[in-house]
């Protein structure tokens, strides 16, 4: 099987915050759960980097557009790094590839008959880069940054949006699950039975884009070229093997204010250049701060290197995985953080870690005994595995997490039951340690997606060779798979719970 999955490519306006970090973590999870799973992946993230707001920002700052597009650009790539973020590839739209990747397609479009010239006047957001109706307006405001719009006239070419709301209704109707949740697919549908209009995608006002190659004069507005950079990364028009390999299996992850360009725009413009549309749409909710949208103007940014530097890497793609289920919105607060940090990693996980790996010293010498076939947590092993496979295949990787999470209280509660701290060293308190290392070994395998060091940490102290993401699931986390005779280490604590 393969698996091509997409983040929205960020704009350089503005440094990286925990909102790009939630999405750009989500689809590495997906990623790296893939991977475990044996299918053969590709994971695309990267930048945008034209339109008049990135010109305007490069302006403020002192800058010329490429340059300060250089420079934000860095800034991502950081940030996935501080995050471990396990991307096969990051796209820039300056880069070459993507130059002839969007005039190859959109000349097709042009060829095909569905892009045409005239004149666009009307209210303009340049944090949006998009034309607002008056009716979209909250007291005169673009409604998603509330800032006032601009009003503008020029000559645009123009995609015949509107030739294809018939053809898009029956996409959906003949791929239903094409756009998930399905709360999000009804939205777009609503907007295609809304009517559709034809949209300008040229400017001529700026030089900071794509040059439209049947007439230099203008150049692609930021949307139309942003969107192509999907099909540019899979050898779009240059490596025809490779894109048929990786598009019908691609896996869009967006957030929920971009519907209408990506789940209504995106396959019209794709139908036009004779592809195929986008096999899969995965919407997310916003993380919200104090129950409002992070904004550069809001003031209300969270850098993620901070609070990796606070919490740890670990901890916030697991709080970032765990508390907001996919499509819903999550609202971030360092309350919520370290609650969860204290409850389901230092008490639970790291609580479990320490007490295993401390009573096999004691009792068995620092050896780990082999698992009970017949333990108890044989039966719950193996309904979680069936519940995380099942979840990661929704895209839900908080209810794996919490699938997991449950392998770890029942294994705490086992071991609380059961007391071998208490017990005379023998083949009952052998039974009982080894049974709580399978589990700790299947743990680690399980949250490996969302805690790539933890578990790697774990699988080492458990004396196992190489790395849990060379295993492979469901198979290697069936019961038993824990040898034993193995040096079983304590090492520090996983997580020392916080006070603060």
């Amino acid at each position: 099987m393969t698996f091509y999955v997409t983040t929205p490519i960020y704009y350089v306006n503005d440094v990286p915050h925990i909102g790009h970090a939630y999405s750009t973590v989500t689809a590495d999870a997906l990623a790296r759960w893939h991977r475990l799973a044996g299918d053969e992946v590709f994971f695309l993230t990267g930048t945008d980097e034209h339109g008049d707001k990135i010109a305007r920002a490069a302006q403020a700052n002192g800058a010329q557009p490429q340059e300060w597009a250089d420079r934000t650009a860095a800034r991502f790539v950081e940030t996935w790094k501080t995050l471990e973020i396990s991307y096969d590839d990051f796209i820039r739209t300056t880069e070459p590839r993507h130059y002839r990747a969007v005039q190859q397609f959109l000349q097709k479009v042009h060829d095909n008959g569905y892009i045409e010239l005239g004149i666009y006047r009307g209210l303009y957001c340049v944090s949006c880069e998009d034309y607002k109706k008056e009716s979209e307006l909250v007291d005169g405001l673009c409604p998603i940054h509330l800032r006032p719009v601009e009003m503008l006239e020029e000559e645009n070419y123009f995609f015949k949006l509107s030739a294809f709301g018939d053809r898009l209704l029956e996409w959906y109707e003949e791929h239903p699950d094409a756009v998930r949740p399905s709360t999000k697919r009804n939205e777009a549908l609503g907007i295609i039975k809304g009517g559709l209009e034809d949209i300008s995608i040229t400017r001529t006002s700026t030089r900071w884009g794509v040059e439209v190659p049947w007439d230099p004069a203008h150049v692609f507005y930021v949307w139309y070229d942003a969107l192509i950079n999907y099909v540019t990364a899979i050898g779009y028009g240059e490596d025809p093997d490779r894109f048929a390999t990786w598009w019908p299996a691609v896996h869009h992850l967006i957030g929920k204010d971009i519907i209408r360009f990506h789940c209504v725009w995106w396959p019209a413009m794709c139908m036009a250049a004779g592809v195929d549309p986008p096999a899969h749409l995965l919407v997310t909710g916003w993380l919200l701060v104090s129950g409002e949208k992070m904004s550069k103007s809001g003031g209300n940014q969270v850098t993620p290197a901070d609070l990796v530097a606070e919490y740890g890497v670990d901890a916030l793609r697991y709080h970032l995985l765990r508390d907001t289920p996919l499509g819903s919105d999550g609202d971030f607060s360092y309350e919520g953080v370290t609650a969860r940090y204290n409850a389901d990693l230092a008490n639970n996980l790291g609580n479990l870690m320490a007490r295993v790996c401390t009573v096999v010293g004691s009792k068995c010498g620092g050896v780990g005994p082999p698992p009970d076939p017949a333990s108890r947590l044989a039966t719950v092993a193996t309904a979680v595995v069936t519940e995380v496979v099942a979840a990661w295949a929704q895209s839900q990787p908080h209810l794996a997490l919490e699938a997991t999470w449950r392998l770890i209280h029942e294994t705490n509660a086992e071991l609380e039951s059961t007391e071998p701290w208490k017990a005379d060293p023998g083949p009952a308190v052998d039974a009982v340690l080894g049974s709580a290392l399978e589990a700790l070994r299947i743990v680690a395998l399980l949250a490996w997606p969302a805690m790539p060091g933890t578990s790697a940490e774990i699988w080492g102290r458990l004396g196992l060779p190489g790395e849990p993401s060379a295993g492979r699931v469901p198979g290697d986390a069936s019961w038993g798979g824990y040898p034993g005779g193995l040096t079983v280490q304590r090492g520090a604590p996983l997580f020392p719970r916080r006070t603060g």
